[in-house]
């Protein structure tokens, strides 16, 4: 009876953690087909501005990867009424900050100011939709900031090719997420000015877009501002995307990675998991959780405490929209043997496989994904790009609110069959991460 009673405080305490952080938000479309969605939070005096498009790394075409990152730095050079290079000049002197990244999925900008700024950060916006800077000069600037980012994150980076996932042409035989995110330098390099420009008439429109305004800001001001800046953008005709089935892996694979930035070799596991937007891919987020989440993990403890094999273990989700990637795996300690680090990772995989896990490892589960939630909706910066990518990705912009809940409806036996399905040896590419001096 004691059981039930604090099980049932449990329950009780959670849903009203998950309704006290419930994001509110109002969401409509302009005729053009821009989706608008207006989160308001007086709590602080500043507002943001976040467009993201439906673009990434797997939609490029074969000979022209690169396009979607580079479009990233390209939309920066400044539009037809922002002088070349005063981007960031006139967001600096408004008090502003702004960024963008990419994905295989998305490419994401965004801006934060004041809230009295509120008004040039949409202008700013719609300049940067309607008519951006794209010419010889730009792409030529831009092509070496690109290959300067290269070097640094990927190239000179250790373990770069695991962390920004150019390691998935092992994984993937077929989908375009097997490409590198970036692209292939080569392709930039042999790209002509009309192919960057076609790209972007390609997929830069209204009607391929979100955008979210969250903060401090007057709805009623917000909406006639939108209206003014965005709904005469002409729509175009929505881009065709070809839909890329990958083959089920039946067979476990071994392959061998070198990095010249490493002394310590690294073991991984991948696996195709589902998409973001299924549930599995929140149980498969619980079992990471219980992997590797911590020092009381199981990995981190088995693999780093107790028998020194390794300096770090991990386990963790790309989720993207088609599939996701599962990566599990461990930097080997000095003359630790990698088979046997292998083996130990075997039966913790099959513990999960086997085994329902105890109530106390639940419940310290759940505890984390909601110091999670609250910490990624802590600021409008991190509301605002969960609200363009639940809409844009996820198909429905209220998902930010169910996440919490999902989780907490996850059963020991659903991880158990996760774990299963998910998680068995012939669907698994093992990755051999070594230092570039072992090369034969």
């Amino acid at each position: 009876m004691k059981k039930s009673i604090l099980s049932l405080a449990s329950v009780m305490l959670f849903a009203f953690a998950a309704n006290a952080q419930k994001v509110e938000f109002e969401e409509y479309d302009l005729k053009n087909g821009l989706h608008v969605i207006l989160h308001q939070d007086n709590s602080a005096p500043v507002v943001t501005v976040n467009v993201m498009y439906h673009v990434g790394a797997k939609d490029e075409e074969n000979g022209k990867t690169g396009m979607a990152h580079f479009y990233e730095h390209l939309l920066f050079t400044g539009t037809k009424n922002i002088e070349r290079g005063k981007w960031s000049e006139i967001q600096s002197a408004r008090g502003g900050t702004g960024n963008a990244s990419t994905d295989w999925d998305r490419t994401n900008y965004y801006q934060t100011y004041p809230s009295n700024e509120l008004k040039l950060a949409l202008w700013m916006e719609s300049e940067r939709m309607l008519h951006p800077i794209i010419d010889q000069k730009a792409v030529d600037t831009q092509n070496e900031v690109v290959k300067e980012e290269k070097r640094q994150r990927m190239d000179n980076a250790p373990y770069g090719k695991v962390i920004y996932g150019d390691v998935y042409n092992e994984i993937f035989d077929k989908h375009n997420y097997g490409r590198p995110m970036i692209g292939y330098i080569k392709d930039l390099d042999a790209a002509k000015l009309e192919e960057f420009q076609a790209f972007y008439n390609k997929w830069y429109m209204p009607n391929n877009a979100v955008l979210v305004v969250a903060g401090d800001f007057n709805k009623a001001e917000a909406k006639t501002w939108v209206k003014d800046y965005f709904a005469s953008i002409p729509k175009r005709e929505a881009p065709k995307r070809e839909k890329i089935v990958e083959p089920v892996r039946t067979k476990e694979k071994r392959v061998k990675v070198y990095d010249a930035n490493i002394q310590l070799p690294l073991v991984g596991m991948g696996f195709i998991t589902p998409s973001f937007k299924e549930r599995d891919a929140k149980v498969l987020d619980v079992i990471s959780t219980i992997l590797s989440n911590g020092k009381s993990s199981r990995l981190y403890k088995k693999l780093v405490d107790d028998k020194k094999m390794a300096l770090q273990a991990f386990s963790f989700s790309r989720p993207l929209e088609d599939y996701s990637v599962y990566l599990i795996g461990s930097i080997l300690a000095q003359g630790a043997d990698k088979d046997e680090l292998i083996k130990e990772i075997d039966d913790e995989i099959v513990k999960l496989q086997t085994e329902l896990i105890s109530d106390e490892d639940l419940q310290k589960v759940r505890n984390k994904f909601e110091n999670q939630f609250v910490a990624s909706n802590s600021n409008v910066q991190g509301i605002a790009a969960t609200l363009a990518r639940e809409y844009l990705l996820g198909g429905d912009t209220n998902r930010i609110n169910n996440e919490l809940y999902i989780i907490n409806s996850i059963t020991k036996e659903e991880i158990r069959e996760a774990a299963k399905k998910y998680l068995a040896k012939n669907k698994r590419v093992v990755m051999d991460y070594l230092p570039e001096s072992q090369k034969k």
